[in-house]
């Protein structure tokens, strides 16, 4: 016989099962994550642990397609049900997760800031495997923040230090796709650095790991830093097929920075050729692309203020019976300070007319002497 904790235990391994196989697919499928996040927190009921993931899953999912203002509000929401959580671990993530929007918004205090306590987390926490996979992100969001300040010798020694965390864990083969987003960025830091050999070793491992669990997105990003290697080597031929290459695999995920990234490197590089068709071609390409991201970007932000409009509104309607009542009281009060004042006027009026009386009397009153 089922019980309702046998059929709680079974729907909660049920949304378990769905978070995990979704973020399999984070890199490949982003909107059918974002569905199956939506989908574990409308089930979720009053499993707090539960509710958090599916907000993050939400999350990460729309930061894969760098809808980073959604992606925030998500994180916003599960963060506003930590108090309740007792998983520390869920903590930790969650701490990192605010780490990485505060990233990708550019607020690097912040996000250093945040960054830093989860480390602190980590280190306490009494299982070190269990928060390795944490402190490797961690370290990698780092090195983030240090390449896009160009100090690229630190970002190295951060992704590094992240890669070596990751691939001592348990769960190495589940995080696949953030070694792969390192190296990628890896790969990054040695162009700068004019390492072009270090360069293509690093998005070649970058390709294979985005291979390995089909995450399209990633091994289009690997084929495009590829062809820029081979662009400033002047190897124009092989950066073309490279780049065709990519825009072949992109066509499985809709990512408008990736497509724009290809179109600018396939015009680039038909320009050095002096292939004037295929130069307009992409050129015209990228133009359109990067007109429907500046259209992606306006709509999001008209998005966020129309929510945000909704909510003000929806502040106001609770607010206003609050004003309404505060109005009426502070109305009877002020009737009863008017009416207390009033009498007081007018107690203080008879006790004046009463005083002049007497001392009208006292005035008319004639002395003893004279009346004798």
């Amino acid at each position: 016989m089922l019980t309702e904790n046998t059929v709680y235990g079974q729907s909660a391994q049920n949304l378990d099962s769905i978070i995990r196989v979704s973020i399999r697919e984070m890199y490949g499928n982003p909107d059918k994550v974002i569905a199956a996040g939506r989908e574990v927190v409308s089930k979720a009921g009053n499993d707090v642990n539960i509710k958090i993931r599916g907000y993050k899953l939400i999350s990460d999912g729309y930061s894969s397609k760098r809808d980073y203002e959604k992606s925030l509000e998500y994180v916003i929401k599960a963060n506003q049900l930590l108090p309740k959580c007792q998983d520390e671990l869920l903590k930790i993530q969650m701490i990192n997760k605010a780490g990485i929007q505060y990233h990708q918004l550019k607020i690097y205090d912040k996000a250093i800031q945040s960054l830093d306590e989860a480390e602190q987390l980590c280190f306490e926490y009494p299982v070190r495997d269990s928060v390795r996979v944490s402190l490797g992100l961690n370290y990698l969001v780092r090195g983030f923040i240090y390449k896009e300040k160009l100090n690229c010798d630190i970002a190295i020694t951060f992704f590094d230090r992240g890669i070596a965390e990751i691939n001592q864990s348990k769960a190495a083969g589940n995080n696949a796709s953030k070694i792969s987003i390192a190296k990628y960025n890896k790969g990054n830091c040695y162009i700068l650095m004019s390492d072009n050999e270090a360069a293509i070793k690093s998005f070649k491992e970058s390709g294979d790991l985005a291979k390995a669990v089909n995450a399209y997105s990633l091994q289009g990003f690997a084929l495009k830093g590829l062809a820029q290697v081979y662009t400033l080597e002047g190897k124009y031929t092989e950066a073309i097929a490279t780049l065709k290459e990519a825009l072949k695999i992109s066509g499985n995920v809709e990512d408008l920075i990736l497509n724009q990234e290809i179109y600018k490197g396939l015009s680039e590089n038909y320009l050095a050729v002096n292939e004037w068709k295929h130069y307009k071609e992409y050129r015209t390409q990228y133009l359109q692309t990067q007109l429907k991201i500046k259209e992606r970007e306006r709509k999001s932000i008209s998005d966020s203020l129309n929510e945000a409009e909704k909510e003000e509104e929806f502040k106001l309607k609770n607010d206003i019976p609050k004003f309404i009542y505060g109005c009426i009281g502070l109305f009877l009060i002020s009737v009863l300070i008017l009416f207390f004042f009033f009498l007081s006027v007018k107690k203080s009026k008879k006790k004046i007319e009463k005083l002049e009386n007497v001392i009208q009397s006292l005035q008319n009153e004639k002395p003893l002497r004279e009346s004798k």
